[in-house]
This record gives structure tokens, sequence and C-alpha cells, in this order.
């Protein structure tokens, strides 16, 4: 996946990230990539859904090589670098762009599209939780954690790009780093 068809499936990310599922058209994708024309339907011969299927199970990618790059690590290491990432991504945007994830699952009617990324973020959630209990949490600790930590980022980007702020976000970073080293705390002997 090295080529034409890579480039279209990092293109469906970006426009997901940054303008939704009903603005990630394939004449959208061809635009942004410089690809041809005839490449859609070669590369993507189940249509549209199947062009943003791979671009969530892309982003999917994206967010599991970060997870990993947590392994070993304290609870509160991996929830300060699971923020940070947001932060990034909100800063290097101006607040414009957030998860395909969420962009799809909020906008599709595909049954196979919204189970994708059901999958995904109980994916996300539970190798967060087996990171943060090796990182010091309990098991019902982890996975609370995980789901909260998941849950209150998600949120917060959709604030900050509706408000044009990252206030939204950096208030609930305080929070979540605040819990993060009081459930720590609570579990060292």
């Amino acid at each position: 996946m090295g080529s034409v068809r890579q480039r279209m499936v990092e293109g469906a990310l970006r426009l997901l990230a940054r303008r939704g599922l009903q603005a990630t058209s394939f004449a959208e994708v061809l635009e942004l990539t410089d690809s041809p024309r005839g490449s859609v339907y070669h590369h993507f011969p189940g249509g549209k859904d199947e062009m943003v299927a791979a671009a969530i199970a892309l982003a999917d990618e994206h967010a599991t090589a970060l997870l990993e790059k947590n392994a070993g690590e304290p609870a509160t290491k991996i929830t300060a670098d699971f923020l940070r990432m947001w932060r990034t991504v909100l800063t290097r945007s101006r607040n414009r762009a957030g998860c395909a994830v969420v962009a799809v699952t909020v906008a599709t009617d595909s049954d196979e599209l919204i189970t994708q990324a059901g999958t995904i973020f109980r994916t996300w959630r539970d190798r967060m939780a087996v990171l943060l209990e090796q990182g010091g949490l309990t098991t019902t600790d982890a996975k609370s954690f995980a789901a909260t930590l998941i849950a209150a980022s998600e949120g917060a980007v959709v604030l900050c790009r509706a408000e044009r702020s990252i206030e939204p976000f950096d208030l609930m970073a305080d929070q979540m780093t605040t819990l993060a080293t009081t459930l720590t705390t609570q579990n060292q002997p």
C-alpha cells in the first residue's frame, strides 16, 4: 500500500479529521493528494465507505503505535503523552482538526463503519487500560480511567473546535492529570 492508494488513504484521513465525513469525497481526496481520477475505483471498488474504512484503520494504526510507545511507563506518563498528542493535533491545526474516527461515528449511516469505529474505540480503551494497569493502577481504575481519558479528550477536542480555543482542552487535561496522579498515589504501598 505504498503508492497512490496510500496517498489517498492518508488524504482521506486528513480530510476526515479536518472537515468531517460529508466533506471527504473522492473529488476532495483526489485534489488533496494529486491522484489520478481513474485510481478511485481501481483502489476502492467498494466506493467511499471502503476508502473511509481504510482511513480510520490508518487512524487506529497511528493511535495504537502512540500508545505502544508508552508500554512499561507509569500511568502519569501515559496520561501526559496521550494528552500531549491531542494538544499537538489541536495546536498545529489551530483547533481545526479532530478525531477521524469520531467524525465517521457521528455522521455515517453505515452499520459497517459504525461497527469498525466501535471496535477501534474498544481497542484503544482496552490497550490503554492494560498499559495503565502496568503503569501502577488497579485493574478497575485502569479500565475506568482509560474510558474517561479517551472520552474526555475526544469531547474536549470537539469543544476546542467549536469554540476555536485550546482552553477547554487545557481545563480537561489538568483534571485528567490530577486524577492520574491521585489514582497512582492511592495504589502505592
